[in-house]
């Protein structure tokens, strides 16, 4: 009998510690920008937005510290606008083979952090945004955190392009996407992507997540 509370004395001293992880130099109001696949969506996303040589992502998140806790504030196809455990969102990039790499505001914009956490919680609950047209009912991860920061305008809205920069033409990807909707490509229209805000004066690249 002893030995087995002792077990799931340790067993809940494991999960406690598990949901304690500490994140070496992550902070609060850090950005968390997922590497590009190579195919299929997360592919396409990149070939149409990449910016610079080492900025190649397709999504992105807003870290959130609450006490000891870690977690992401972000919009996803499963599971849309949503607040997750930071350990599960480091868990699943891994599992698909993506890293994370953090981003900080630059000093003279880190009073716009409690806003947009505070913004981007009241969104949590939103569906996800699959045309990738901004709505104001549902939103994808890059239109998820301008909104949020968006009171002090840290972020910009900019014409979305879905030319693939190496034919001149619409990403084929793309064009069969917007056609299997029933709708045109959204070019010229307003949006964001992950690598344009990553290009942002207003952010400093600070390390790869381990």
């Amino acid at each position: 009998m002893k030995l087995k509370l002792f077990f799931v004395g340790l067993c809940l001293i494991l999960v406690s510690c598990a949901s304690h992880v500490k994140y070496k130099g992550v902070e609060n109001g850090d950005l968390l920008f997922v590497t590009a696949q190579q195919e299929g969506l997360s592919g396409a996303i990149n070939n149409v937005t990449q910016k610079e040589e080492r900025a190649n992502f397709d999504h992105i998140g807003l870290v959130e510290k609450a006490g000891k806790d870690y977690f992401v504030l972000h919009a996803a196809p499963r599971g849309g606008s949503q607040r997750q455990a930071m350990s599960d969102f480091v868990k699943e990039q891994k599992q698909k083979g993506q890293h994370i790499v953090v981003y900080r505001l630059k000093n003279p914009f880190q009073k716009s952090i409690p806003y947009a956490i505070k913004q981007a919680n009241s969104l949590v609950g939103k569906p996800y945004n699959f045309d990738y047209i901004l709505s104001e009912n549902a939103y994808y991860c890059s239109d998820f955190i301008e909104r949020s920061f968006r009171k002090d305008d840290i972020f910009k809205l900019e014409p979305m392009t879905f030319v693939d920069p190496k034919t001149g033409v619409t990403n084929v990807f793309w064009k069969d996407f917007y056609q299997k909707k029933n709708l045109e490509v959204p070019e010229g229209k307003l949006g964001c992507n992950p690598n344009g805000l990553a290009a942002s004066e207003k952010l400093e690249r600070i390390k790869v997540l381990d």
